[in-house]
């Protein structure tokens, strides 16, 4: 089977899906955006991939983060990016296309390019783009965005009815598919998201990375991933000030962005010499960055919900740390950490548990060894890729 799996912003586990789909015999490419500001995984081939396995950096426009929060120079790029993706469907001529992580106007012409020969057309549900998009502007332009707001959700149901099966992240998606875009739950099937515990081992602290930088013998709350427009950077802020008179202290941040830019500014603002904020590093370096953290940090705000389940939660799990999120109780991720005991969940903005919930993971060892014992085993008899491979491959030959 020729499969073309499109991840837009390059995350680490859909590349790892598409290894283990190659490994199985599957001829798959591997396509990704250019020039996005976001997290990557190893966007390239290992010495022991398959032969059937190719990668395909698909062309975005190069001033693409520098317009991401300009709604209409960011949209037109998208389109554009789309068109691309939509015209190398078309030459290779996959018998199935997965694709994820991607913008509503993006998908559009992906999704028919998919089946326009016979193919067949997979919508990987990663989140809502549709009701971010019709929610965030109807706050904003009450009237125009309500009309904008529309054509997205039609656009959206319009490729849901394309797919010749929808892939969920959460069983929590469905009734939302059911509901908002009036899709069959028999044409859903789910499957959760995953950390690449083969390629996230338990480090030590006391590594080159936390050397280079001079954390090897500090206590460090480490925060990873993307700080955007569902997250809360000032409680980071306040994390630092917190511990301001702690020289054994660090809060790092491992970002880039509007987050990162906004805590930059503020932390010289404040002269908070505790707060370290450090562009994303390549994928290979992940674990020792993990493994520099005492505790990991996660954050999301309340509208948020159950819309978006952060990767970087589930990165987490494998590295043996214990966890410290704001984010709705309702969420998988929050959930997922609750259930097997692996951190400290407090709602979004309650800005004085978090500060306290750090503060007892900062003074008991043991506790952090528990939850961080519990986060690793939960990663270890969930994560595996060969099961979930096995899944999508059922899936996609349908």
């Amino acid at each position: 089977m020729r499969i073309v799996v499109h991840d837009y912003a390059g995350h680490a586990f859909p590349i790892s899906l598409s290894r283990a789909l190659a490994a199985r015999g599957h001829d798959v490419v591997h396509a990704y955006a250019s020039s996005l500001q976001t997290p990557r995984g190893d966007l390239a081939r290992k010495s022991g991939d398959s032969p059937t396995l190719a990668f395909r950096e698909i062309q975005m426009d190069p001033n693409y983060p520098r317009y991401k929060y300009s709604f209409r120079r960011r949209r037109n790029m998208e389109v554009r990016y789309g068109k691309e993706v939509a015209k190398f469907i078309t030459s290779w001529k996959p018998d199935a296309v997965l694709s994820g992580n991607t913008p509503t106007e993006t998908q559009e012409p992906i999704t028919r390019a998919a089946i326009a020969d016979g193919g067949r057309f997979y919508y990987w549900v990663q989140d809502f783009y549709s009701l971010a998009v019709d929610q965030i502007l109807r706050r904003k332009i009450p009237v125009a965005g309500g009309w904008v707001g529309s054509w997205y959700r039609r656009l959206d149901r319009r490729q849901f009815q394309r797919s010749s099966k929808i892939i969920a992240i959460t069983e929590d998606f469905t009734p939302i598919l059911s509901s908002e875009f009036g899709v069959d739950p028999a044409n859903v099937a789910v499957v959760p998201n995953w950390a690449l515990i083969e390629e996230i081992p338990v480090m030590p602290k006391d590594n080159a990375w936390s050397r280079r930088h001079a954390l090897h013998d500090k206590f460090v709350y480490l925060y990873s991933g993307t700080i955007g427009m569902k997250h809360n950077p000032a409680m980071l802020l306040e994390l630092a000030r917190r511990h301001s008179q702690n020289p054994e202290v660090r809060v790092v941040i491992v970002s880039e962005g509007i987050g990162a830019d906004w805590l930059k500014k503020e932390a010289a603002a404040a002269n908070l010499s505790n707060l370290l904020i450090l562009p994303y590093q390549p994928f290979q370096e992940l674990p020792a960055v993990l493994a520099t953290g005492d505790v990991l940090v996660g954050i999301l705000e309340e509208e948020a919900g159950i819309f978006s389940v952060p990767s970087k939660t589930l990165s987490y799990l494998c590295a043996a740390r214990p966890l410290l999120l704001a984010m709705p109780l309702k969420n998988l991720a929050a959930r997922i950490t609750g259930e097997n005991k692996a951190g400290l969940i407090v709602a979004p903005g309650d800005l004085e548990g978090f500060l306290d919930a750090a503060a007892k993971l900062h003074d008991s060892e043991p506790l952090r060894s528990e939850l961080a014992g519990n986060a690793r085993a939960y990663a270890e008899a969930t994560f595996p890729i060969a099961k979930t491979a096995a899944l999508f491959d059922k899936i996609l030959a349908r």
